[in-house]
């Protein structure tokens, strides 16, 4: 399928299970009837001359949460938003200047589970007309793009690992140029590259 945007549609379509930044470490027990705060990112994607891309973000190094970490767009839920669609707009928005109206909504993936007790839940979008990122400085280092063709690729990724709170972890990495692309946000894209793969 030759439009990049027909062929996420479509694999929005497919059954994708639920990910986990435990994925890869089924050795490890998660309570029973743990409370998850609600979460949403937004994947976005621009149609650019040179092909679709992805708009991720580098996070600022003075957060305490994840700083540096490649990331896409998002946050927790506000009372104030109607639905995780809108929080990930919302959160878009303030991040990367992304207006809510110059996005068509693609579809919705399963929550993903984070070790930081969130499940976050990707909506991906198309960018409708031309932009260019304003990164909130408090919260975004750097927005940058990366091709769609890399994250689809099944054959970018590689599973890498290091300690974590005394264990070693094991996580998925799609690294590009000098972005380290890994963990949650490599989860997701590899959860649509899985789904991409089947169309």
């Amino acid at each position: 399928m030759n439009d990049p945007i027909a062929r996420i549609r479509a694999a929005l379509k497919e059954p994708i299970a639920p990910s986990s930044d435990y994925d890869l470490n089924p050795e490890v027990l998660l309570p029973e009837g743990r409370k998850l705060r609600e979460a949403a990112v937004l994947i976005p994607i621009d149609l650019t001359p040179d092909g679709a891309r992805l708009w991720l973000t580098k996070r600022s190094s003075a957060l305490k949460h994840h700083p540096g970490q490649v990331a896409f767009p998002g946050g927790k839920k506000d009372e104030s938003d109607a639905d995780l669609t809108a929080t990930a707009l919302r959160e878009a928005e303030e991040e990367i200047g992304l207006p809510p109206e110059n996005v068509e909504l693609l579809g919705i993936m399963p929550p993903h589970e984070t070790v930081t007790g969130f499940s976050a839940t990707p909506v991906v979008g198309r960018v409708k007309v031309p932009f260019v990122p304003k990164p909130e400085a408090g919260e975004v280092e750097e927005a940058f793009s990366v091709p769609l063709s890399h994250a689809l690729d099944l054959e970018n990724y590689a599973v890498q690992s290091r300690r974590w709170r005394g264990a070693r972890r094991h996580y998925y990495a799609v690294p590009f140029g000098p972005y380290y692309i890994w963990g949650a946000t490599a989860r997701m894209l590899r959860a649509m590259a899985d789904a991409a793969s089947k169309i």
